[in-house]
């Protein structure tokens, strides 16, 4: 009737008992944003048994069989779709954004409209005026905080591909952002110069792996002071 598919699924039930369960297994954003390979018994074995989250995050929909290796019989895990996606990350924000959760929302939406017209610049200086504002708090003081907080919130530009730890010949790639017309290599460096993260996207040629992609290929390197100011001091863009 209104001629647009919503959330309907996620809609239908609240992730409150996940996301403490994720608590008490330690598991993070960018563990489960992240395909993994995985034995069946790792995830389908009886919940009240569980050693891990993997058997909730499976059975309740959260993660599905995204691919089989037959030399190896391990199944590949990933979130299902978007909508999951979107959902669960837009639930898990609030853990890391505090009272601020509603305008980080804005501020998203905002980022991703700048995303997709290629302007990265523009888009970490909204970024950084909008993280002036998130409260402190206990677990701020660690850079897995920033480093998950950050995850979520290029996960969350929607229509957009998402990417942590890309494999490349040379290493792994922090975080890869993909639009319909550019690629965003971006490597985070906490309590260190924009310049030794973009450093090492040279120096590991990150770049070379998208080189058959036909898009046009942005390196970011990005500063995070998380002693201090706690928020994004500088970046480089090339």
């Amino acid at each position: 009737s209104k001629e647009k598919i919503g959330a309907y699924w996620f809609g239908s039930g609240t992730p409150t008992f996940l996301i403490e369960m994720m608590r008490k297994f330690g598991t993070t954003p960018i563990e489960i944003g992240t395909r993994e390979m995985a034995d069946v018994s790792d995830f389908d074995a009886p919940t009240e048994t569980m050693e891990s989250i993997v058997p909730l995050l499976y059975q309740s929909g959260y993660i599905t069989i995204k691919g089989y290796d037959e030399e190896t019989n391990l199944y590949e895990l990933g979130i299902p779709n978007k909508e999951i996606r979107i959902g669960l990350f837009k639930s898990l924000l609030p853990n890391y954004l505090l009272r601020s959760s509603q305008k980080g929302k804005v501020a998203i939406a905002q980022m991703s409209v700048l995303i997709k017209k290629g302007d990265i610049d523009g888009a970490l200086r909204l970024l950084q005026t909008f993280l002036e504002t998130v409260p402190y708090c206990d677990n701020t003081l660690y850079e897995g905080h920033y480093q998950q907080m950050l995850y979520i919130i290029f996960a969350l530009l929607t229509d957009y591909r998402i990417i942590v730890e890309q494999r490349t010949a040379k290493g792994r790639t922090d975080i890869t952002l993909e639009t319909h017309n550019h690629v965003f290599i971006m490597e985070l460096k906490f309590d260190k110069t924009a310049e030794e993260a973009l450093e090492q996207i040279e120096a590991k040629r990150y770049a070379d792996a998208f080189a058959l992609s036909g898009k046009k290929i942005v390196k970011v390197g990005i500063a995070f002071n998380v002693k201090d100011e706690r928020n994004i001091m500088e970046w480089v863009v090339k």
